[in-house]
């Protein structure tokens, strides 16, 4: 009877063995998880470039005045609009006053000298031919008469240049534009040799707006257009980004390319022209160059349907239902949702649109829903 217990209890152990191992054996189902994927397509979208750019007035003359002495008035105020040929200084005009009565009266002098030379030449002239005074004085008398007419005139001239000074202390605008800043005041005694210029008149009605491109962005862009001329004959309108971050309201036209590459920069100078009839902008500012690039038949995903490993970018392609990294060369947008494919896609390749920063190589993929890819709006480069 013990060993007919001892016996059950061991079946009784065997058959919960047999349960258990019965139950670890049985293969788990993995589930397939839903993706939302999108079918690759072309559509057409509009890159953009952003350049750091310097803001300048088409005419920017820094003011220096031609005669020393002492600024006695002050004609305008700084920001003042003032047109070419306006009174910006007046230098103290006594000694230039002075001097010019001085030149005046030199001249005069010098026209009488003249009058009484030619006189005597005259009369030794009329004497020489009676045999009554010599070759000897009559050609003397010639040049004493040119004499005298050369020093009328440097007479002359030095009534010109006195003039000239004196008209000189009046400091005058050399352009149309407004006024900069005025750093010396009444009293002050300025000059030619000035380090620092009295003001600055900058014609703002049309800002030029300097920028650089790379030497292999101008090459692409000439290769594009077909030459340098075609390029600025045919290149979009750019636009302006403010330092505030705001877009200026006015379109501008890129009007020259430098034929120089920089052999520090490698960068190649180019200028760009904005209306400015509300003065908004203001030379010597900064701000963006912003060069739109349409382009057609291009592939565009939403930044979600990537991600990054070891500086490179991915996405996952679905192969026979499972998901398969594949790396792609892709252009950054400025929505900061969309990348622009240069390549590693193909039309008609089907990616996980979303969360591919969550998922790993071989993932069972089910489509939650197929969806066109849509097309960005903007792209930086």
């Amino acid at each position: 009877m013990f060993t007919g217990k001892n016996m059950m209890k061991q079946m009784g152990k065997a058959l919960c063995a047999m349960v258990l191992v019965s139950c670890g054996s049985a293969p788990a189902t993995m589930p397939v998880a839903e993706y939302n994927v999108m079918t690759i397509s072309t559509t057409d979208c509009e890159l953009q470039t952003n350049y750091s750019a310097a803001i300048r007035g088409c005419q920017s003359v820094d003011v220096y005045p031609q005669v020393s002495g002492t600024l006695t008035k002050l004609c305008v105020s700084e920001g003042q609009k003032v047109k070419k040929g306006q009174s910006l200084f007046v230098i103290d005009q006594v000694p230039y006053l002075a001097a010019l009565r001085t030149a005046e009266a030199n001249v005069a002098a010098a026209k009488a000298g003249v009058a009484t030379a030619q006189l005597n030449a005259d009369s030794r002239k009329e004497l020489y031919k009676e045999n009554v005074v010599s070759e000897f004085d009559m050609k003397t008398a010639q040049n004493t008469l040119l004499t005298a007419k050369a020093q009328l005139a440097q007479a002359e001239a030095a009534l010109v240049n006195a003039r000239n000074n004196l008209t000189y202390t009046e400091v005058k605008s050399p352009v149309t534009g407004v006024v900069g800043n005025l750093p010396f005041r009444q009293g002050t005694l300025v000059g030619p040799s000035m380090p620092k210029a009295l003001t600055t008149v900058a014609d703002n009605s049309m800002m030029y707006v300097y920028f650089s491109m790379s030497e292999s962005q101008m090459l692409q862009l000439i290769r594009k257009f077909g030459s340098k001329d075609k390029a600025l004959e045919e290149m979009p309108a750019v636009r302006l980004l403010l330092n505030d971050g705001s877009t200026y309201a006015e379109e501008g036209k890129i009007e020259t390319i430098s034929g120089v590459v920089d052999p520090n920069s490698g960068t190649v100078g180019m200028r760009a022209v904005f209306p400015n009839e509300n003065g908004l902008l203001v030379s010597g500012g900064n701000g963006m160059i912003v060069v739109p690039n349409k382009r057609t038949d291009c592939i565009v995903i939403p930044q979600g349907a990537t991600f990054e490993a070891q500086d490179r970018v991915f996405v996952y392609k679905i192969v026979d239902g499972k998901a398969s990294a594949s790396p792609v060369v892709v252009t950054r947008t400025t929505d900061g949702r969309s990348y622009v494919v240069e390549s590693g896609l193909n039309v008609g390749d089907v990616i996980v649109a979303e969360g591919a920063g969550l998922l790993r190589e071989g993932t069972p993929i089910k489509a939650k829903e197929s969806q066109p890819a849509t097309s960005a709006p903007q792209a930086a480069q």
